[in-house]
């Protein structure tokens, strides 16, 4: 299986966002290390924001596992831009 997610991107192409059920954190995927998701101790690299470092957010690498159990998926950020027929930067 190919990883199709390896170069690293930006908040603003980030390859999916994930939101917690509260609505106050956020991960923003910028790069998947393995290409399966479901491999025990998958990680991704991500910018995470939250209450605690606000909008400007903090980069590093998180379980796959911590997100899919406590945050819902967003669809893509790709996706999103493509369909609105921006590219406007996402805050």
């Amino acid at each position: 299986m190919k990883n199709l997610c390896k170069k690293t991107m930006r908040r603003e192409t980030a390859y999916e966002v994930w939101q917690s059920r509260d609505g106050q954190w956020k991960w923003y995927v910028l790069k998947k290390w393995q290409a399966d998701d479901d491999k025990p101790y998958a990680r991704w690299f991500c910018l995470v924001t939250s209450p605690i470092v606000g909008e400007r957010g903090e980069y590093g690498d998180v379980y796959v596992k911590e997100i899919k159990e406590n945050a819902t998926r967003l669809s893509p950020l790709g996706e999103t831009l493509a369909r609105a027929g921006s590219t406007a930067a996402v805050v």
